[in-house]
């Protein structure tokens, strides 16, 4: 079983830039596809981005595409999502995930292609 840890969530100001990490318990986290969802009180779980497990492709939610970056690390395995020119909405909790496939597909838009979800971290912004 994989365990996701998310971490840097926080209360910023509108404008502002927040980074994200994530680490997983296993050595060969550079094998997997990972992604980042949130989700506001009251709304669906939404796609960020996702990274294939190349890292040949990055695939981002129209409301954050030029504003939010997912990166990761294949040696030490983490990734990460810098999240810049923060708005309101953008205030969420944001979990980190991870799949065990060779996918370089926009279907790592989908959560249903994610076995490994992390707890969450908190998000928020104030204007």
């Amino acid at each position: 079983q994989v365990q996701l840890t998310e971490t840097g969530g926080g209360l910023v100001q509108a404008g502002d830039s927040l980074r994200l990490s994530c680490t997983a318990s296993v050595r060969n986290f550079g094998d997997y596809a990972v992604g980042w969802f949130r989700q506001a009180p009251g709304k669906k779980r939404e796609f960020v981005a996702a990274m294939s497990w190349t890292g040949n492709n990055r695939y981002y939610a129209n409301s954050v595409k030029g504003r939010f970056a997912i990166s990761r690390d294949h040696y030490k395995t983490s990734v990460w999502l810098q999240m810049n020119s923060l708005k309101r909405e953008d205030a969420a909790v944001y979990y980190c995930t991870a799949a065990d496939i060779m996918l370089e597909s926009e279907r790592l838009a989908s959560d249903r292609e994610y076995a490994h979800w992390g707890q969450g971290t908190q998000v928020t912004v104030s204007s």
